[in-house]
């Protein structure tokens, strides 16, 4: 392998994860400034899931990720090199991504018709116009911890819940989600920084309350 390639997993890897904060930093908070933040939240985490997809697929070997590739008579060289990739390979669209991940690595994508609809309507919103009446915050937190996070936390034992671009990390976004009743696995250094921490919870759902307070025990949480 041509070692400009190597280290393509690790820095869609680390791609993928910026664009992660960034989408938890746009569903979960609100500017005066722009007023895009829910519809921009959609885009990045669709952007996010494609790049940590493909940042598997490509620990494999980097040219998986690819639907076509220059031919040999193509290069310059006697290698294939980065830059006739970025001149004239072709990598693998959104939709059929979950199929390359399963054939490459033997993984199946969790909720997979979320992870369709959810790229469904990020075309729509960058593509046509946002559709009306559709909480756009709610629909990129519910794709992050059912789709993002537990794939991320079965490749690399990662956490969605660690990415998030508030300085204060921890406290005002996973308040949030917990206001919202949605569903997220807990890290380890979550759990260290919210130690003793008095969460509201919603009060119609005590099955969400008592299933994420076990989540949280289990990883040493102390109330």
């Amino acid at each position: 392998m041509n070692p400009e390639l190597k280290r393509v997993s690790e820095h869609m890897l680390a791609l993928g994860l910026g664009a992660l904060a960034h989408a938890n930093w746009h569903a979960n908070y609100m500017s005066f400034e722009n007023d895009k933040w829910p519809e921009l939240s959609v885009l990045q985490a669709a952007h996010a899931a494609e790049i940590l997809i493909k940042a598997r697929i490509a620990q494999e070997h980097p040219l998986l990720i690819c639907e076509q590739i220059p031919r040999s008579t193509q290069v310059r060289g006697y290698f294939l090199e980065l830059k006739d990739l970025i001149e004239r390979a072709k990598t693998i669209q959104y939709s059929e991504l979950p199929e390359r991940l399963w054939a490459t690595t033997g993984i199946k994508l969790e909720n997979l018709e979320k992870y369709q609809s959810f790229g469904r309507l990020r075309n729509c919103i960058q593509h046509f116009a946002p559709p009306s009446q559709i909480d756009f915050s709610r629909e990129t937190l519910d794709f992050i911890f059912e789709v993002i996070d537990p794939f991320i936390n079965s490749c690399w034992s990662l956490y969605a819940i660690d990415y998030n671009e508030d300085p204060e990390q921890y406290i005002y976004l996973i308040a949030g989600l917990i206001s919202r009743g949605i569903k997220f696995m807990v890290s380890p250094d979550c759990v260290d920084d919210l130690q003793h921490v008095d969460f509201d919870w919603p009060k119609n759902n005590p099955q969400y309350e008592k299933e994420m307070k076990k989540r949280f025990m289990l990883m040493g949480f102390t109330e």
